[in-house]
């Protein structure tokens, strides 16, 4: 999926408590890109990205997946397309404590009615490096492994476009790029959109393209 926005602007409160979060951000995303965005904390990176996914609807502009206005689905059609088009990864973990990986790993497919492709789990749970950790509980996994996790339930309802919201933050340097790497290749391999938020610049310069934010403005990076 292609993914591009015009005049992408997020406002909140109003009069002297206003505060323009996003402004008039127009960018293109095509198919299969690894996209970076980058900027400090308060800079609106998050903001965009609940934009770009339809988490939260904009003040003005709009959001065009593959030309499909993201805005003009209804709220029981929009949670479907996000269901079933989009993964997300943050930077908690959000496993169930009580669940094993697998059971994570498989709870999107579940929740949307149907049934895990086991044989993609296997491919996924293969190339994220967890195939034996996946009867063990979060707790018994390393960080690295419960953010691998993570991933792995992102891709297994097959998405186009995945979002990761600081997908290293809570990581040391170490498994941070082990897991950034992973989430690359993984994503490439599957031939899947990447749209990474991050204030690491380290990580933004891996990606395709780059762009920048700052209190509110988002440009591209050449």
């Amino acid at each position: 999926m292609s993914l591009r926005t015009e005049g992408l602007t997020k406002i909140y409160g109003k009069g002297q408590n206003e505060v323009i979060a996003l402004n008039n951000a127009t960018i293109a995303i095509n198919k299969g890109e690894f996209v970076s965005i980058i900027g400090p904390s308060g800079s609106g990176k998050s903001t965009l990205l609940h934009l770009l996914s339809g988490i939260d609807h904009s003040t003005k502009g709009k959001v065009f997946i593959d030309e499909k206005d993201l805005y003009a689905l209804n709220e029981k059609e929009l949670s479907a397309f996000r269901r079933r088009s989009f993964g997300f990864i943050f930077q908690q973990f959000n496993l169930v404590p009580i669940l094993t990986a697998e059971e994570n790993i498989s709870m999107p497919v579940l929740l949307d009615r149907k049934q895990p492709d086991n044989e993609y789990l296997t491919e996924l749970s293969e190339l994220l490096g967890i195939k034996d950790r996946l009867t063990h509980l979060p707790h018994e996994l390393s960080g690295g492994q419960q953010q691998r996790v993570a991933i792995a339930r992102a891709l297994i309802a097959k998405p186009d476009i995945i979002f990761a919201d600081e997908p290293t933050g809570n990581l040391d340097s170490k498994s941070g790029s082990e897991v950034m790497k992973l989430l690359i290749s993984t994503s490439k391999q599957l031939g899947k959109t990447l749209i990474v938020i991050t204030h690491d610049e380290k990580i933004a310069r891996l990606a395709d393209r780059q762009f920048s934010i700052t209190d509110g403005y988002i440009q591209e990076v050449k």
